[in-house]
């Protein structure tokens, strides 16, 4: 891959920026319901018994999961359960519904992970001017991913973050695409795309005009990579990938050229100056 031809990585998020894996979503469902239940209790709101409580609001959010698929629009999950609550009288400021919604989340987040090394990778893609953004199929609430992002120490790399359920389509459609290279400002084939979903990753990004990568993921596993698409085990592997084996030099600098015009500093296979390749890793 010319290296010269990207001016932007746009990645996905769950199973590639971070990982989750096979998880029991109904269990961390319950413990979100329940700290948000919990939540609402310790500030006088209205509330009946946990199991009305959980029932009601998960059955909500599955009708509205399964039509996000019919139709192909995501929804938002906050706006969704602070409509029920505002029916049952619940009386919360704009940052307590914040603070609600993140409880439902926060499961999620005590379960997932990331690579030890990504915030030197994105450093690393960033300092040579290739700009970053996220484009992620979610009904989670954009302040709660935000959040998280910002626990792990990466919020500050992805300026640009589209969350389909404020999108009028979710991935594969390539309006998502196209919308994302609009707002980063470059066009569609000088930009790469990272994901792990053949489906809806990379598939949607070929048809928008981008590049893609496919991240190594329980959910591509024994799956064909697509012809002409590159697959990495890690996000580490990226400067590699696009360097050819070299220090991403500057744009417009000698190819092999180290940033700092010292002698270029190969890296292993990795992505890891000096480092083995890894074996896959996971969480």
């Amino acid at each position: 891959m010319n290296w010269q031809e990207i001016h932007a990585i746009l990645f996905d998020l769950g199973e590639t920026l971070i990982t989750v894996g096979r998880v029991d979503i109904r269990t961390l469902l319950k413990e979100g319901a329940r700290l948000s239940y919990d939540f609402l209790k310790s500030t006088h709101q209205p509330v009946c018994g946990f199991q009305r409580y959980y029932l009601h609001n998960i059955f909500a959010l599955r009708v509205r999961y399964v039509w996000s698929y019919i139709t192909g629009r995501d929804f938002d999950s906050l706006r969704l359960l602070r409509s029920i609550g505002l029916r049952r009288g619940y009386k919360l400021t704009d940052e307590q519904w914040q603070q609600f919604a993140w409880y439902w989340y926060e499961p999620l987040s005590k379960v997932a992970v990331v690579e030890p090394d990504i915030r030197d990778t994105l450093s690393k893609l960033r300092d040579v001017g290739l700009k970053l953004g996220i484009v992620s199929n979610t009904f989670g609430p954009g302040a709660s991913i935000d959040r998280h992002l910002q626990e792990f120490g990466l919020l500050e790399f992805f300026p640009l973050r589209i969350y389909s359920y404020a999108h009028a389509r979710r991935k594969p459609d390539i309006s998502i695409f196209r919308e994302a290279a609009r707002q980063i400002g470059i066009e569609p084939q000088k930009i790469l795309f990272v994901g792990d979903r053949i489906d809806t990753d990379i598939n949607g990004a070929l048809k928008a005009g981008m590049k893609a990568i496919l991240k190594s993921a329980y959910t591509n596993k024994d799956r064909p990579t697509p012809p002409g698409v590159r697959k990495i085990d890690l996000i580490s592997e990226l400067p590699f990938c696009l360097g050819e084996g070299r220090v991403l030099p500057p744009r417009g600098a000698e190819p092999g050229a180290a940033p700092n015009g010292g002698p270029a500093e190969r890296l292993g296979n990795s992505g890891v100056r000096g480092g083995p390749l890894y074996d896959r890793w996971a969480p």
